[in-house]
């Protein structure tokens, strides 16, 4: 009988933890590198006062993939963390008072949309469609196959092009719909994934229709609790997680992987390696030593990387009952927020939030009559700005706590139990983001499918990608069917030792 083939997996997001499972699960003796104290990457958890704060992903849509990685071992996701349904998705809401509530009931979004507008309720129709349309060709049929060569790329561009792909997500938002609220309400989607609308291929209102079909769910626990239901998974299974141990170099010989170098304690040998890490980082610092891999460091280097993000985590000794669990805040700027944003690197005196109240589902995530939030503004990432967080981070936090006080949490300030942010800088130290990007690479139809990192590498055999930086992108959904895409190219290259 040959030997167990020995895995690692650089960085536990969702997308090294599901790539983590999947391996364990076909019998590879399977070892997870984290650099952080606790699993999660982006999914990490800060406690605080009594407060549960989720750092990163809230949204969770798409659970099916997450209910396969615990069927591959005979088991079931809700024997591990229970998901619970979110109502509204979104609550929308605008300086001028408009408020729309998107959830999953479609008479109620057209009741809406006929209040607000008459004109679009048969654009929304139709809307409707041509995302489930998008949803059949780009999630169903290609969301988990790699996309390895030039030809597979070929093979899909006849469908891409019947659907506008080459349009970008506001621009075939708009040919359906009138109404400048109810196109903001519709193209905004493509931002949870680090796309600006005026720019990501309108491939990306599949999203819409993806939310339409499963609905939205956030875990009781936070999704700090999906992370510890995954390694519970991977640990039953057998696999090895090791926390504060960051990885210094990936190494290889004859063009092929042979382990990789611990900061902590060293050389392990391996005979597969899948980096969940930043893509950049991987290439330019942890194969540093390899000029095998210098075409694909030099093309990453030209390469285009997602906003960054501002966060304030903060907790309240009052409760805001009419919140939603989900709310997005636009400013008084769409178009030209965003150009400030993705164009200009300038960090503009107006703002677009979204706002995180998951105590409105899960009142145990902070002490009894208090409430935990976050709230989220898409900033300029480090290569387009010259802004200095350290001075102005605290006074950004500042501006924003000011207008949620002022617009829709009275009494915040003077109820304010405990605060803390996360700035671009904090992405690139902590996450060792590229450019302090939230969200790897630009989701452009240029930087798509064969276009963005490979899923496994062309000159070096063994080393594979996982994570929002490879197909299909990023996401929760998209992360983890990037592992499902990696790991069944692991099973073909070593399915005869």
């Amino acid at each position: 009988m040959s030997k167990k083939l020995k895995a690692a997996v650089i960085g536990s997001g969702l997308g090294g933890l599901a790539a983590a499972i999947r391996l364990q699960s076909a019998g590879y003796e399977t070892t997870i590198f984290e650099k952080r104290d606790k699993p999660g990457g982006r999914a990490y958890v800060f406690k605080d006062n009594g407060f549960t704060f989720d750092a990163g992903p809230t949204v969770i849509t798409a659970p099916h993939c997450l209910e396969e990685l615990f069927e591959l071992s005979g088991r079931k996701l809700s024997d591990y963390v229970e998901l619970m349904p979110v109502e509204p998705f979104y609550r929308l809401m605008w300086e001028d008072k408009f408020v729309f509530d998107y959830g999953s009931s479609v008479e109620e979004t057209l009741d809406q949309i006929q209040k607000k507008s008459p004109q679009d309720v048969e654009g929304y129709k139709k809307f409707l469609n041509y995302s489930r349309e998008v949803f059949e060709e780009g999630y169903t049929k290609l969301v988990h196959v790699p996309f390895l060569n030039w030809w597979s790329m070929i093979r899909v561009s006849p469908q891409l092009a019947r659907l506008s792909a080459h349009k970008s997500v506001y621009a075939q938002v708009s040919k359906f719909i009138k109404d400048p609220h109810l196109r903001q309400a519709f193209s905004f989607h493509s931002l949870l994934v680090g796309g600006n609308p005026f720019d990501t291929s309108s491939i990306y209102t599949l999203i819409h229709f993806l939310e339409r079909k499963w609905g939205v769910y956030f875990p009781k626990g936070g999704t700090g609790a999906l992370v510890n239901g995954l390694v519970k998974l991977f640990e039953e299974l057998g696999g090895k997680i090791q926390c504060n141990s960051e990885v210094e170099q990936i190494l290889n010989s004859n063009q092929k992987v042979i382990g990789l170098y611990t900061k902590k304690d060293g050389f392990y040998p391996f005979d597969i390696v899948i980096s969940n890490a930043d893509v950049m980082h991987t290439y330019e610092k942890l194969l540093s030593d390899s000029p095998i891999a210098d075409q694909q460091r030099n093309r990453l280097r030209k390469m285009k990387y997602s906003m960054s993000l501002f966060l304030i985590y903060f907790g309240t000794k009052k409760q805001y009952p009419e919140m939603a669990h989900h709310t997005v805040l636009f400013g008084p700027r769409y178009r030209e927020l965003l150009k400030d944003i993705f164009k200009e690197g300038r960090l503009a005196d107006d703002f677009s939030l979204y706002l995180h109240a998951p105590t409105r589902s899960d009142p145990d995530l902070a002490p009894p009559g208090h409430e935990a939030f976050y709230v989220l503004a898409p900033v300029p990432n480090l290569s387009k700005s010259e802004v200095d967080w350290n001075v102005e981070g605290p006074k950004y936090a500042q501006k924003i706590l000011n207008y949620l006080d002022e617009r829709y949490l009275p009494g915040l300030k003077e109820n304010l139990v405990t605060q803390r942010i996360f700035t671009p800088l904090d992405f690139e130290s902590e996450l060792n983001a590229h450019q302090g990007s939230a969200f790897s690479l630009e989701p452009l139809l240029t930087q798509s499918a064969f276009f963005r990192t490979r899923n496994r590498d062309a000159e070096i055999s063994g080393l594979y990608f996982v994570g929002a930086g490879t197909h299909p992108g990023a996401g929760v959904p998209g992360v983890v069917n990037s592992a499902k895409a990696t790991v069944g190219l692991v099973l073909e290259d070593f399915a005869h030792g």
